[in-house]
């Protein structure tokens, strides 16, 4: 395996470049890593694409690159076991970008996503993987049963995301509403059994105990106080309109004796 040292200074410097544009700017689903000591391996992390058989799957692969690079094309290698017909069972890859399609001029970032490309159009004519590519041509749910399959049992699963907008409510507001429902339940039954209801919350507040208890007092001293008002002047009343027959004789009968005196 070649080192950083094998590689010839200006490789390792349009490499420097490219790895570093890489994980700026990272294509989609893809994402690159390497070991700064040995640019001449290259690792990836490949989002299985929406709508194929390797959805919800993360797959690694590696490209090797030779002392000559960028002259020969690096050679492909899925590190993650894969049912599709341009890969074999050891993971080598089969695509024209990285054989006669290649170009000293291709940079890295074309390959892998060729190489994602291939994840969601397959080419069953020039197959490595020769059930994959029967089943593909003949009877592809088959074929997308056994990719998924694979991709079930083999790839590297995507970490679950983060919820947003279900936060749930502290324990301290239930306790706070479950008072609540109980206060208005106890004014509910003070109000039937003929109590006084709660002061309103909107009410005036009393600046202490004794100024509201003086309040309520003076409330009821009021009431009281015109009750005996009102009973006195129905009792007034009642004795002026209504007077004993047998009382007027008796005061007629005075009259006349002091008339005669």
């Amino acid at each position: 395996m070649a080192t950083n040292e094998n590689l010839p200074p200006n490789v390792i410097k349009q490499l420097a470049k490219e790895l570093k544009n890489l994980d700026e700017t990272p294509p989609e689903g893809i994402k690159v890593g390497v070991n700064d000591d040995n640019f001449s391996v290259i690792f990836a992390d490949i989002d299985g694409p929406a709508g194929t058989p390797y959805e919800n799957g993360i797959f690694r692969m590696k490209l090797i690159l030779s002392q000559d690079f960028p002259h020969t094309p690096p050679k492909g290698y899925f590190l993650t076991k894969i049912f599709h017909p341009n890969i074999s069972s050891v993971g080598e890859i089969c695509v024209n970008a990285l054989k006669r399609d290649w170009n000293p001029t291709l940079g890295l970032r074309h390959v892998l996503i060729v190489i994602r490309c291939l994840l969601i159009e397959p080419f069953p004519e020039s197959a490595l993987n020769e059930q994959a590519g029967k089943m593909l041509l003949e009877d592809y749910d088959e074929y997308a049963r056994h990719a998924r399959l694979f991709t079930g049992i083999h790839s590297v699963k995507p970490k679950p995301k983060l919820k947003s907008g279900a936060i749930s409510e502290p324990a301290a507001l239930n306790v706070d509403q479950t008072n609540t429902s109980a206060k208005c339940a106890d004014q509910k039954t003070a109000i039937s059994d003929g109590a006084p209801p709660l002061p309103s919350p909107l009410a005036p507040k009393a600046e202490n105990r004794q100024d509201q208890s003086a309040a309520m007092l003076s409330s009821v001293e009021i009431g009281v106080s015109g009750s005996e008002a009102a009973a006195a002047t129905l009792k007034k009343e009642a004795v002026l309109t209504k007077v004993p027959a047998s009382g007027k004789k008796k005061i007629d009968a005075r009259k006349k004796s002091l008339k005669r005196l």
